[in-house]
């Protein structure tokens, strides 16, 4: 007996103590010093806890009882079915016309025939519209939050994106390669990550992830969109955290357009080896989309659609960009990444809607919204700040308990929400305590300074 209480208490005090240092070392090179702080404390906790093993033997039999206690005690409340989420793939029932979206509108030049047709049948944009046009504008080096070398980075990103909107179609081989869709499937993935991204997903092309009518990017603007390919594959690119970070500052919006460039580097070169494997592709970059990706991501198992609009991947979070590339060559799809889990925890959270700056963010339930219940941002209210500071904000994605830096306390942290209502209570306050309800913004890497 007085063995055993001595393993209980060495290993308990033993997985404490690497589990806090684990956690506290990283905390602190990010300059995260709350957090750092409660690390240590726990990595002190596992140290006493190691110290104890030399206890008299009643104490320490009483004290291994007590851990033994709390880690059943801790398996049977994590178990306890708290936070299920009444749960059903939602899917909207009909399609958007990308000429309604914020981006479309605002390249809408005044005097134009394309200006004066939209707003002759959609008067309700017009002064909003109109109103945003006369603000700094983003990338505006009258813009409060104006910073000449990152926003030349940004433009720079940019512009090789641009560069690539006529690359993203092409004619297919005429000899089409015969190939397994198990196949293909597990080599196209491979090649993607290969080529930048940060993981890969398969879906069937639906309806409702397909715009109806061009508002931006290569075709006639205000054509109806006919997309006759069976298979979407949809790529994320991690944003770097050192650079989400700063948000709403200038590094922040560098960083959302590198990865831009990054995924429309990559889905354009995919599209180009379908293509020249004999089969029909388009690539989907920024600024010439023909779908709407977080749809698609969801339904190619890349994750659930979270609080504020994006994609809400289970290891960064919303901490990613997208790409995608549309095709025949035959695929296996993934199961979707519909979370309940995820749900749950935006249901509780709020984080994203209580630190946005132009209060874009609902606070409250889904509403049920084109047949899907869902939240919907007021896209209006974002777009005038991104123009009016002139970056693209990003504080909703890093203010997201999900978008936390891959390390093995995090790692460890997200498999346990994903399982536990209750775990996702305790990891929600856990992050106030440690990252405060409205973090501070961090600096970033010093050369960006």
């Amino acid at each position: 007996m007085e063995l055993a209480s001595q393993i209980v208490l060495a290993l308990a005090g033993l997985a404490v103590l690497l589990f806090s240092l684990l956690f506290a070392i990283p905390s602190f090179r990010r300059q995260e010093i709350r957090a750092g702080y409660f690390g240590l404390a726990g990595a002190l906790c596992g140290a006493t806890l190691l110290a104890a093993v030399f206890l008299p033997p009643p104490g320490r039999l009483i004290l291994a009882g007590a851990v033994l206690a709390l880690g059943i005690g801790a398996g049977l409340v994590l178990a306890l079915p708290v936070g299920k989420v009444a749960f059903a793939p939602q899917r909207p029932s009909r399609r958007v016309d990308e000429r309604t979206i914020m981006f479309a509108r605002h390249r809408l030049v005044p005097g134009t025939f394309q200006y004066d047709t939209y707003y002759r049948e959609h008067p309700e944009h017009r002064e909003i519209d109109d109103s945003i046009r006369a603000l700094p504008g983003l990338l505006s080096p009258k813009a409060p939050m104006a910073n000449p070398l990152a926003f030349a980075a940004t433009d720079a990103a940019f512009f090789l994106a641009e560069s690539l909107r006529e690359a993203v179609d092409g004619l297919p081989a005429p000899e089409p390669h015969s190939l397994s869709p198990e196949a293909a499937t597990r080599y196209v993935k491979q090649l993607a990550r290969y080529w930048g991204a940060r993981s890969c997903g398969v879906a069937e092309v639906q309806d409702y992830q397909v715009y109806s009518h061009i508002g931006r990017g290569t075709g006639v603007y205000g054509e109806p969109i006919e997309l006759d390919h069976r298979y979407v594959l949809v790529f994320t690119f991690e944003m770097a955290e050192d650079m989400l970070c700063t948000a709403p500052r200038a590094q922040e919006t560098m960083e959302t357009a590198h990865q831009y460039s990054e995924a429309a580097q990559t889905a354009v070169q995919v599209a180009a080896w379908i293509r020249a494997l004999g089969y029909p592709a388009r690539a989907h970059i920024d600024g010439n989309y023909r779908l709407i990706l977080p749809l698609a991501g969801r339904d190619a198992g890349l994750g659930e659609i979270g609080r504020m609009g994006l994609l809400m991947t289970p290891d960064l979070g919303p901490r990613v960009r997208l790409s995608a590339v549309s095709t025949n060559l035959p695929l296996v799809p993934d199961s979707p990444g519909d979370s309940p889990a995820v749900l749950d925890f935006c249901n509780i959270c709020r984080k994203c809607a209580e630190n946005c700056p132009s209060q874009a963010i609902p606070q409250g339930d889904r509403q049920a919204i084109d047949g899907a219940l869902r939240w919907k941002i007021d896209a209006e209210k974002c777009f005038r700040y991104w123009n009016r500071v002139g970056t693209d904000c990003g504080r909703c994605m890093m203010v997201c308990p999900y978008s936390h830096a891959s390390d093995p306390a995090h790692n460890v942290m997200r498999q346990l929400v994903a399982r536990s209502g209750v775990a996702r209570r305790i990891g929600l306050r856990l992050d106030d305590g440690m990252y405060s309800r409205k973090p501070k913004v961090r600096p970033g890497p010093r050369w960006t300074l």
